[in-house]
């Protein structure tokens, strides 16, 4: 392949990488790699295009092992905590609930079983602090 063959390849996947494709950085290095073999083969023309495959496959697979988790958590890994799910949340219910025991309840426009997962029952219309979910059903605790 000419130098500007493996450029164009390189940059158009880099390219896609950053602008289309959340591929966690792999198509970065892939695309590097690319843009390398371009620059080595516009220094050395008689480079074989066996020998232009292979120091592509090579560079692409030690910087993907050697880097790509190091640049990736850097650029993307400190990304803060998003609250999803009503863990946490808190709830009023319609019956007294004793610890272990279901009831059926509405929280945040849909219906939930709830389960008192406290050792401490709760009373008709008291608040309860939803500690978890687990599948559809609140796992809850009376709120204090």
């Amino acid at each position: 392949m000419s130098w500007w063959g493996w450029v164009i390849a390189g940059a158009i996947l880099l390219g896609a990488e950053l602008a289309f494709v959340n591929a966690q950085f792999y198509l970065v290095f892939i695309g590097s790699a690319a843009i390398v073999v371009g620059m080595i083969t516009a220094v050395t023309p008689a480079l074989a295009p066996w020998a232009q495959w292979a120091v592509f496959a090579v560079l692409a697979l030690v910087c993907m092992v050697m880097f790509r988790s190091r640049v990736y958590q850097r650029l993307r890994g400190n990304a803060p905590n998003v609250a999803t799910g009503p863990a946490g949340g808190v709830i009023t219910l319609p019956i007294a609930l004793a610890p272990g025991e279901s009831c059926q309840t509405e929280h945040g426009g849909s219906f939930w079983t709830v389960r008192n997962d406290g050792a401490t029952p709760i009373p008709a219309g008291g608040r309860a602090r939803i500690a978890s979910v687990n599948g559809l059903t609140l796992l809850v605790r009376p709120d204090t």
